[in-house]
């Protein structure tokens, strides 16, 4: 038996200079596009260290390489706490019913390669920044996609 999820994850916000981000559909909810996301696996687990690793498992994209520095990670400092949706409570402890979520970006180049893991996601797509929003079925991922440009001035 898998042990419950930790309910404190990121949200990492793969995007282009240009502001185009990259979308991926879960594979348990086809139509649910949304950004990378995923829980801590420890409760002394950094953040940083959760949002590189979860990149990595969910698009096969490695951050720390000469193509995506760890510097091209940027933690936005930005935290909600939000409830999580009932389909996927049962992941969680009993009882657990709110999750916080850690907010980060994550430049990388357009003709980057993309390999899903197939339990997870179906597809991907990069769209402007806007679209991407659109299509997303979280709106806190939607807030987080719109900010983008936003980050991107304050972190120059």
């Amino acid at each position: 038996m898998r042990p419950f999820k930790i309910p404190e994850s990121v949200l990492v916000v793969i995007h282009t200079a240009e502001l185009d981000v990259l979308l991926i559909e879960r594979a348990d909810r086809p139509g649910f596009w949304q950004s990378v996301t995923g829980s801590k696996d420890r409760l002394d687990e950094p953040l940083l260290d959760v949002a590189a690793r979860e990149v990595g498992e969910e698009t096969g994209i490695a951050v720390g390489t000469d193509r995506v520095p760890r510097t091209a990670l940027a933690d936005w400092r930005h935290t909600i706490d939000y409830e999580i949706y009932p389909v996927w409570r049962h992941r969680y402890a009993p009882g657990v019913v709110r999750n916080t979520e850690h907010w980060f970006g994550l430049t990388v180049p357009r003709d980057i390669d993309v390999v899903l893991a197939p339990r997870e996601h179906t597809d991907w797509v990069w769209l402007p920044y806007r679209e991407a929003a659109e299509r997303c079925f979280s709106r806190s991922n939607a807030q987080a996609i719109l900010e983008l440009p936003h980050r991107l001035r304050t972190a120059a």
